[in-house]
């Protein structure tokens, strides 16, 4: 989960980290208020998850309130790369004597942690990296070790600081690799991260994004979630604890385990390209090694308020889970969606493989529920998913 600027900010302030006074505002009146509430010049600063703000004319320098209300006028309502300004941070202006990079990230490659520094920061951090990549410090991270203060002078030197910034940086960066592990982070960027003229080494801007995979251990970060941003199915789908997201296809996949699911979907598109109008998944939903009825029911309710879902792929390979317990759950999840006054309108082709298989598939023939086909093989039930799809348009 990506976090917005002020999200990060206030996030880094909890960890003792320097940064600008600032205050959120939905409208430029609310603009003008926060401008007045803070005094002088401030800063009116597009919030979005994307970069590239400052160049797009998302940040302005406003004088006062009155010049804030304007600049916010501006703002607001911005498309800055595929994302609409909704809201803006109005900052206390910083006395920026010099400015530099830095941010801590998940190594994937190397299976380890990464910092990386540069004395050379701001807007143009991107082409300094390319041009010039010998003035940006990429340092590993020991997960065992981490970084204490001469770990983060060592960091702050290799990254080209000059040393009247070195100590301040070092705390800094110190308190940021507290924030990054606590917070189970997989990116902490500051850029800029500047040296004021009063010596102050702080943190203009912020950019966190958060392990979804560790949210079970961090409740906290529920507040941080943007709904407004929310798929509405995946948040439905969420909130019955499924792993949905939703794509732009017409054809419903369930499957249980995420690598029978992503094989899915690549069959589907596969078999769709060699149809009129090419349907394509509409979705990804992993119902997991327990498909009982209830997760059936609700994997369907869930697919089936998709109104681009012309039909249905059921894809089960049974393991701990047996497949006539998941035929056994496809049955009571009818019964279920009929208690609840939802009809599967839609046609449904199920591939049962596996463990009782054979007898799985007995009980759905003999259920003889509407709709519904069986099919032996993936690429079988991927073609004819598809076929469905596009008689039903």
């Amino acid at each position: 989960m990506d976090l917005f600027e002020h999200q990060a900010k206030e996030l880094f302030a909890a960890y003792g980290i320097p940064v600008p006074r600032g205050i959120v505002a939905h409208t430029a009146d609310e603009a003008r208020e926060a401008a007045q509430q803070l005094g002088g010049r401030v800063v009116v600063k597009a919030q979005v998850k994307t970069g590239g703000r400052g160049k797009a004319g998302g940040v302005k320098l406003a004088e006062d309130a009155a010049d804030a209300h304007r600049k916010a006028t501006e703002i607001l309502g911005m498309d800055i790369k595929g994302h609409t300004v909704h809201k803006v941070l109005i900052e206390e202006a910083s006395a920026i004597a010099e400015e530099y990079y830095f941010s801590f990230l998940l190594d994937r490659a190397n299976r380890t942690f990464l910092s990386i520094c540069s004395a050379s920061g701001g807007m143009d951090i991107e082409e300094v990296a390319h041009a010039t990549p010998e003035k940006v410090a990429k340092i590993p991270i020991s997960p065992l070790e981490g970084v204490n203060r001469a770990k983060a002078r060592e960091i702050a030197r290799a990254g080209g600081l000059p040393e009247k910034a070195v100590e301040g940086a070092a705390e800094l960066i110190e308190k940021l690799w507290c924030c990054f592990v606590d917070e189970d982070a997989t990116l902490v960027e500051v850029n800029p991260m500047i040296l004021s003229v009063d010596g102050q080494v702080r943190a203009l801007d912020g950019k966190v994004t958060l392990d979804d995979n560790a949210a079970f251990r961090q409740p906290d970060h529920e507040a941080l979630v943007d709904r407004g941003a929310e798929d509405p199915l995946e948040a439905a789908a969420k909130a019955k604890g499924l792993n949905y997201v939703k794509l732009d296809g017409s054809v419903g996949i369930i499957g249980n385990g995420a690598g029978l699911v992503m094989s899915t979907l690549d069959v589907v598109a596969y078999a769709g390209e060699k149809l009129p109008g090419a349907p394509r998944p509409a979705n990804f939903l992993d119902i997991g090694g327990g498909a009982s009825a209830e997760v059936m029911a609700n994997g369907l309710e869930i697919i089936l308020s998709d109104p681009s879902v012309r039909s249905v792929f059921v894809n089960v390979f049974g393991g701990i889970t047996a497949c006539d317990a998941v035929a056994e759950g496809i049955v009571a999840a009818f019964r279920l969606l009929g208690e609840r006054g939802e009809q599967v309108g839609r046609p449904l082709v199920v591939r049962l493989d596996g463990n009782n298989a054979a007898r799985g598939r007995q009980i759905l023939t003999e259920a003889n529920l509407p709709g519904v086909e069986l099919v032996n093989s993936m690429d079988d039930a991927a073609a004819r998913a598809a076929e469905l799809a596009v008689a039903g348009v």
